[in-house]
């Protein structure tokens, strides 16, 4: 499988995935952007950032499109995408996303992610 279609695997587990998933693919730091009110910002440990990923915060009927690929190095990438899904409330949510991973010895682990609401 190309690193594109693994890192948009990887991607997709974060929407949909619980505390297991992000526990494997997230880097011992990671800087999160969320311009929403209430929402994480900053620098977060890999264990805060899966205690987010609760059954009851989870999302669904993820829809992914204009995917991105960008590797800037032979140990990082970037990737962009827009994501329409909904929100455990039901309510809909379309973003611009925008992820960054560095290549570890234990795989690709997400570094840096954020959101720019549509």
């Amino acid at each position: 499988m190309a690193l594109k279609d693994i890192l948009y695997t990887v991607e997709e587990g974060f929407w949909l995935g619980g505390e297991e998933h992000f526990l494997a693919h997230v880097d011992e730091q990671c800087l999160l952007v969320f311009p929403q009110a209430g929402e994480m910002h900053g620098v977060h440990s890999r264990k805060d950032v899966a205690a987010t990923a609760t059954p009851s915060n989870r999302w669904r009927d993820l829809r992914i499109s204009d995917r991105q690929f960008l590797q800037v190095s032979g140990d990082v990438v970037i990737i962009s995408y827009r994501a329409d899904v909904t929100r455990a409330d039901g309510e809909p949510y379309s973003a611009l996303i925008g992820s960054t991973y560095v290549r570890r010895e234990q795989g690709w682990k997400l570094a840096a992610h954020q959101h720019s609401p549509i």
